[in-house]
């Protein structure tokens, strides 16, 4: 079992600019997960986004505070609290911070099988 805090040393080496906009850190990465790819935590400013971008493998954005605007290929909708958003492998997606406080992401990624 492995047990990790978002304060951990491991988590806190790991943070670095994600996609233009928001400051993320690796909570569980393929250093560790043998299935999943990685979970990561993300902080966006207001008015700051995830550019438009496209990865090779599966995602959910899971927002745990703050409000934004999500982008999924030609959709978009806006996200609060406890909405968690599917993003297809090879799909153009970007998150915009709307809200006056900052927005806090979980991201899941599983490579595509």
């Amino acid at each position: 079992m492995i047990v990790r805090n978002i304060s951990d040393k491991a988590v806190m080496e790991t943070t670095y600019l994600a996609h233009g906009g928001a400051i993320a850190q690796m909570i569980l990465d393929r250093r560790i997960l043998k299935e999943i790819g990685f979970l990561a935590i993300a902080t966006l400013e207001p008015g700051k986004q995830i550019e438009a971008h496209v990865d090779p493998m599966e995602e959910i954005y899971f927002v745990l505070q703050g409000s934004g605007e999500m982008g999924v290929d030609d959709e978009t909708h806006q996200v609060g609290p406890g909405d968690a958003t599917w993003i297809p492998t090879g799909s153009s997606h970007c998150l915009l911070n709307i809200g006056d406080q900052n927005l806090v992401i979980l991201v899941v990624a599983s490579p595509n099988w």
